[in-house]
Parts: C-alpha cells; sequence; structure tokens
C-alpha cells in the first residue's frame, strides 16, 4: 500500500509538472482568422483578435499579438493605428532580445516556449517597411524615411546580436560545446531601397535616388540566392519628364509558418548521434544519422527525443498581378521582394544556436529523468507498478519537448512593383490578381485616381491568398 501511494504520489507530481511546464505552440484557433484573410475580411478578423486576445495569445506572446492586429490594422487601412501598434512590437521585440541575452545562460535549460516570444528577425525588420507605409498613407514623408533608415540599420546589426547571444549561451555552466550562430547573406532590402529611391526622387534628391536605385540592383548580384527572379526593369525611373508617374506596389500570398520536425539522440561513450526517423521501402521506420556531437561524459545507451521549428512556406494562388488603367491592361508587376526567402534565411542566423540549445537541454533533462527512474525502481518493487512510473516520466519529460512554433500570421508572402508614366489627370485604375490558366481572383479598383506630375502617386494594394 505505502508503494502504491509512492506510484500515485510520483504521477500526481508528474502531472503538475507536465501540466506547467508543457509547452506546445497552438494554432487551431486561428483557422476562423484565416477564412476571414482569405475573404478580405480583415475588419472581421480585427473584431475577432480584440475580443479573444487573452482566448488567443498569453502575455508570454504580446510581441505576436501587436504584430498579428498592427498587419491586420494595415490591410484595413486604419494607418495610425497600425502604427501605434507596430510600435508596441518594435519596443518589446528590442526589450525582449535584451533581456533574452542577459538571462541566457540563466535560461540554458528552458524550452523557448516558456520565455517570452522576442520575435522572428524578418518581423522585426519588416515591421519598419510597413509602418513606412502607414506614413505615406499619412502623408508624413520625413517619418516614413526614418523607418527605412531603421531596416538598414537592423541589417547592419543582425550579425551582432546573435554573436552576443552566443557568448551568453557559451558562460553557463551546463555547456560542454561551442555555440556559434549562423551567417546570412541578406544585407540590403530591395524593397526597402526601392520605396527609399521614390521619396528621394519625389523631394527632387536626384543624387540620392541614384544611389539607392545602384544599392537596390545590387541586391541580385550580391544576394542571388534571396533575389532568385528577374530584376524589375529601373532604367526609366530617375528620368525627368512631364509625365506624371503611378507607382504601383503589392503583396501576395502569406509569410512563412513554423513547424516542427522530430529528432532523436543516440548516445555513446562521450559522444552523442543525432537522427531522423525515415521510412524504408518495405513501409517501416529506420533512423537515419544526421549529426554526430563529442559529449565528454555522456555514457552509451541512452536515448532520448526532441524537436526543432523550421519555417516552411505557404502557397499563394497568385501567379501575377495586372495594372488597368481606364478599362485597358497596361503592365504586369514584377517581384522587388521575396519575403519568405528573407524570412527563411535570417532564421539561419539563429538556427544553430536553436539546434545546440536543444540538444543541451535534452540531454541535461534525459540524463537527469534516467537517474529518476533509477531511484523509483529501488522503491517500488512492483514490476507492473515499476513500468507504469517509468512510462509516466518518460511522458512527462516528452510533454516538455515541443518546438516554440511562434510566429505572426500576416506578413506577405511576396512584394510586387511596377510604374506607369501617364499624363496628368484623373484615372480609373484596376489591379487584378490572377491565378492559373488566367482565373481573376480579385480586382482592387481604385476610382477617380488623381496622378500629378511632381507628387508621389503611390497605391499599395494586397491579396493575401
Amino acid at each position: 500500500m505505502r508503494k502504491f501511494s509512492l506510484f500515485i504520489s510520483i504521477i500526481i507530481i508528474l502531472g503538475i509538472f507536465t501540466s506547467c511546464a508543457s509547452t506546445k505552440t497552438y494554432k487551431e484557433q486561428f483557422a476562423s482568422i484565416d477564412n476571414m484573410i482569405k475573404a478580405n475580411d480583415y475588419a472581421g478578423a480585427i473584431a475577432t483578435l480584440e475580443a479573444a486576445k487573452g482566448k488567443y495569445y498569453t502575455e508570454k506572446e504580446k510581441v505576436v499579438y501587436f504584430l498579428d492586429l498592427g498587419m491586420l490594422y494595415h490591410y484595413n487601412k486604419q494607418y495610425k493605428k497600425s502604427n501605434e501598434l507596430l510600435t508596441k512590437a518594435e519596443y518589446a521585440i528590442e526589450e525582449l532580445f535584451t533581456k533574452n541575452i542577459s538571462r541566457a545562460a540563466a535560461s540554458m535549460l528552458l524550452n523557448d516556449n516558456v520565455l517570452e516570444y522576442s520575435g522572428e528577425d524578418y518581423e522585426d525588420i519588416y515591421l519598419n517597411i510597413f509602418k513606412a507605409l502607414n506614413y505615406l498613407e499619412l502623408n508624413q514623408f520625413d517619418d516614413a524615411f526614418v523607418e527605412i533608415r531603421r531596416v538598414n540599420n537592423k541589417l547592419n546589426l543582425l550579425q551582432d546580436k546573435y554573436g552576443d547571444l552566443a557568448s551568453q549561451y557559451n558562460a553557463s555552466k551546463d555547456v560542454n560545446v561551442k555555440f556559434e550562430p549562423g551567417d546570412t547573406k541578406f544585407h540590403n532590402s530591395a524593397l526597402a531601397r526601392y520605396l527609399s529611391m521614390l521619396l528621394y526622387r519625389t523631394e527632387g534628391k536626384l543624387d540620392d535616388a541614384r544611389i539607392d536605385k545602384e544599392k537596390l540592383q545590387e541586391a541580385w548580384r550580391l544576394q542571388a540566392q534571396l533575389y532568385n527572379f528577374p530584376k524589375p526593369e529601373l532604367d526609366t525611373f530617375l528620368n525627368q519628364t512631364d509625365a506624371a508617374k503611378l507607382d504601383c506596389i503589392v503583396f501576395t500570398g502569406l509569410a512563412p509558418d513554423k513547424k516542427a520536425n522530430t529528432l532523436y539522440i543516440h548516445t555513446e561513450k562521450d559522444l552523442i548521434i543525432i537522427a531522423a526517423s525515415a521510412e524504408n521501402p518495405r513501409g517501416n521506420q529506420n533512423l537515419e544519422a544526421l549529426d554526430a556531437i563529442e559529449w565528454p561524459g555522456v555514457e552509451k545507451g541512452y536515448h532520448f527525443k526532441f524537436q526543432l521549428p523550421y519555417l516552411e512556406k505557404r502557397k499563394s494562388a497568385v501567379e501575377r498581378v495586372e495594372v488597368w488603367v481606364n478599362d485597358e491592361r497596361r503592365q504586369v508587376l514584377k517581384p522587388v521582394e521575396s519575403i519568405e526567402n528573407i524570412a527563411i534565411e535570417t532564421f539561419q542566423i539563429k538556427k544553430p544556436l536553436i539546434y545546440l540549445k536543444t540538444i543541451v537541454r535534452t540531454v541535461t533533462k534525459g540524463l537527469l529523468s534516467a537517474e529518476g527512474k533509477q531511484e523509483m525502481e529501488k522503491s517500488i518493487d512492483n514490476p507492473l507498478l515499476g513500468f507504469a512510473a517509468r512510462l509516466a516520466t518518460d511522458m512527462a519529460v516528452d510533454a516538455t519537448e515541443n518546438a516554440d512554433l511562434r510566429i505572426s500570421r500576416f506578413f506577405p508572402k511576396k512584394a510586387l512593383a511596377g510604374e506607369l508614366q501617364l499624363t496628368a489627370g484623373v484615372y480609373d485604375v484596376k489591379l487584378k490578381y490572377l491565378g492559373e490558366n488566367g482565373v481573376v481572383l480579385y480586382e482592387d479598383k481604385r476610382d477617380d485616381v488623381i496622378l500629378t506630375k511632381d507628387n508621389l502617386n503611390l497605391i499599395e494594394s494586397y491579396y493575401l491568398n
């Protein structure tokens, strides 16, 4: 009876441990909002999120909340409110990343899910792009310039900030491997340069506009893996004419989502082997070795499971976007930035840190769990109860090893742009989003658009399917 009570106590303790520390990202609640986005019902999506803030987002996810709601307000053309929320997200990202560095060593054995979400780097970069677009809609050019400069500043510091985080991880007493951040080829945003070029041109600062144009073109030469599509034609952009210039910037699709890969650790003497599950021709599961890491002090024969996050591209139904003026097709817009490519590229910087931190945590926790099971076996001589206790322990440990899949949901997948030169006047403009076989998916109609010679005549449009 005493041993049975001991077993029940163990199960209760593990149950409490699991309920408190079980860390899993839930996304099912966003299904109805995703349907609203597909229907361009941004007001409905905003109302749903605001009504369910405490249900859909915890206090640890305030960055995601500010980003999601800030982007939805942008799409709903409530530009001032959008900027208020995106600014809150930006401040929180900076504050939380600084906090993450200061507590990195102490939090080495904590799953990222139990920490406050400090944002993905592409989120931190593109929130400034959308703040700039908000300011342009509010006719605040100087503020728009500030946001574009922030993009360039953040890109200049991107590599260094993860070097600081790696140094703090290496200072942890739990570490016996060296943390080093990954590398990135993304140092120059063509979209930011495009916007800056248009602003300088509008202000008559043609030399500055020329520099941005050259930097924009440089993005294709030095970052070919990110700009793996034809470069837009820019030869006439800085020509001085009597025409009014109509500029269109369009966003399609949705940026990547986070998914989880399940991997396994097998130990040899002073060595751990990382393996993935693979299906053989007979349909059975084999383990495929991916990596081996020297791990002084570990013994042979332990087996642990863990998860790592990765970014997965989301499909878009849009094949091309056409600009129609007064019911005449005038242009097919060209890609200027793949936000999804950049999201995945910037994730590579911190990916090695996530990888090693997860392995350190999994091995440390797994060894402590194994030691705990041995102690339980000494106290429980009933084979059935011993098996149940070991199973409960393994389940409790597994319940705390879920990848952190938190990410904002409403940044776009791709940016397209183009320019038309027209006689100053009033026009009806349509942006047609076409899918497979030329099927029109959506028309964004702008009637009575006034085009003047010396102003920035910019239309921003979006269709997130």
